[in-house]
């Protein structure tokens, strides 16, 4: 029998009117990499900030080691071993790594620099962490962060560790280091739970895992024991087809040309350096690339909303430079944008879906007075095609609805307006698997109807299967573009740090 290092028990917790966690129970054996799955909203982060001390529990047990706790403060936690390594890492920029690694641990004034760099060495080379202790964060790669944010709580002496999604970031080739690290951690005696939705890698890196939904307990399994269909099934609550259907390519008539496009930041460091593509009609072309290697901004520059410093765009032989969206819809082009901040950007969060429908119509209306009435009309429709829950179209702001329902709302009326081109910058993010492939069988009617998509995605599976053609972004360069009947994850993840460039199919 294996060593319980951390058991759960009926674990409860309200927010407000919603129920994230209902009689919840886990237990975490030594020496195991421990897969807490299920989709967004299921109670994973919830359930791993009360075991870190970030939260408190409104009923249930914990016991660490075999010794019933309170885990009051993220300090208590850490006191008892427990450490967590958020996804989005909390370090300082200007400092050290060994500086980050320190701060607000070790408050001994007088601190031998010498003896504490060879420490933080020992440490790392012990669980096999590559990291140089003096240098600093604003000069590491993600992946170098991330390892910085492990040693810091194995530096505590922390033997539960908690991974926050720690491949959301990371190339292939830097999520198998992760996972080495991970394995070597495990056979050091810790315990170490990775909270994640993506099955492929809880089938690489798991022995046990547990499975919640809506907030409760479905169940315990090991790894071994089970499959991608079962665990879809247990997430989900009935069987889903987990392949992504392809349709054959369309026209293939030339709509957009990206021709030598550059663009700056505020800093004036170059956001898109020098970048060359086309858009072609009936085609999905992906966008992969490490999180800010200058995809918000090739959304944005392609939909009217971000200047460009060098280079044009052309729209079927015209050039589109410069115009703004309302210049856009003027030229009798219909363009639809699908960004990643859906209310900051896509939709106005204090209006309902009528007016948020109304707001991509009106110019298309004639005279002085606007009917509200074709927009209804629309938002019913869109409603009932994509079985959006609100309950009604015109009573309630779009932010009281789910994340998933309102990337329903912006997805279904930006299709409703017939588009030429879709620009969509990871539109299943926070999606249930349900919606999300709801999501791919939107983009493939638009894509048999010959309109040219643009898919900027984060998960490479997704991207292989769905997508003809995947062009990859390194700090804002073109390293490739590739069709994906030809590519692998492999030679993606080298074009994504930018150790190679894939040959040029564009």
């Amino acid at each position: 029998m294996n060593e319980i290092m951390v058991e759960m028990q009926n674990i409860s917790k309200v927010f407000g009117s919603v129920q994230a966690l209902d009689s919840v129970n886990l237990k975490l054996e030594k020496g195991k990499v421990h897969s807490l799955l299920g989709e967004n909203g299921a109670g994973k982060s919830s359930l791993m900030n009360i075991l870190s001390g970030i939260y408190a529990p409104d009923e249930g047990k914990i016991f660490i080691k075999g010794k019933e706790v309170r885990l009051n403060s993220p300090k208590v936690a850490i006191d008892l071993g427990i450490g967590m390594i958020h996804q989005h890492f909390k370090l300082v920029d200007v400092l050290t790594a060994k500086e980050n690694i320190i701060a607000g641990f070790d408050r001994n004034i007088f601190i031998n620099q010498n003896k504490l760099t060879e420490k933080i060495r020992e440490v790392s080379q012990k669980y096999g962490l590559e990291i140089d202790p003096d240098k600093k964060i604003y000069d590491m790669s993600v992946a170098e962060k991330q390892r910085v944010e492990i040693l810091k709580v194995l530096y505590r002496g922390a033997d539960i560790l908690i991974l926050d999604e720690p491949t959301a970031v990371l190339t292939p080739q830097e999520t198998d280091k992760l996972f080495d690290i991970i394995r070597n951690m495990t056979l050091l005696g810790c315990a170490v739970v990775i909270i994640t939705h993506k099955l492929n890698e809880v089938m690489e890196i798991s022995d046990v895992v547990t499975v919640l939904r809506k907030g409760q307990y479905i169940d315990t399994v090991r790894k071994d024991d089970t499959n991608a269909s079962d665990l879809t099934q247990m997430m989900v609550g009935k069987a889903v087809d987990l392949s992504i259907e392809r349709p054959p390519l369309g026209e293939m008539k030339e709509i957009l040309k990206m021709n030598k496009l550059t663009a700056l930041k505020n800093d004036k460091t170059k956001a898109l350096d020098n970048i060359d593509f086309s858009m072609y009609s009936g085609e999905i072309l992906g966008v992969a690339g490490i999180a800010g290697s200058g995809q918000k901004e090739l959304c944005e520059v392609l939909a009217g909303l971000y200047p460009v410093s060098k280079g044009d765009i052309i729209y079927e032989g015209t050039s589109i430079l410069g115009k703004n969206p309302s210049d856009i819809i003027k030229m009798g082009i219909s363009m639809s944008f699908v960004p990643e901040d859906r209310l900051g950007m896509g939709l106005v969060a204090s209006m309902n879906i009528v007016d948020n429908i109304l707001l991509k119509d009106y110019q298309k209306q004639e005279g002085m007075l606007i009917s509200r009435k074709p927009s209804k009309e629309k938002a019913g429709r869109i409603v009932e095609k994509l079985n959006i829950m609100t309950p009604s179209t015109d009573a309630h702001p779009v932010r009281l609805l789910s994340g998933g329902n309102i990337q329903k709302v912006l997805l279904g009326r930006e299709i409703a307006s017939n588009p030429h081109v879709i620009i969509t910058a990871y539109p299943t993010r926070g999606l249930d698997i349900g919606s999300s492939y709801l999501v791919y069988d939107l983009l493939n009617e638009q894509k048999k109807k010959n309109v040219a998509i643009l898919y900027v995605g984060e998960d490479l599976d997704v991207l292989l299967e769905l997508c003809d053609r995947i062009m990859v972004l390194y700090n804002g360069r073109v390293t490739g573009i590739v069709n994906t009947k030809e590519a692998d994850k492999e030679t993606l993840g080298l074009m994504m740090s930018g150790a190679y460039s894939g040959e040029m199919k564009s």
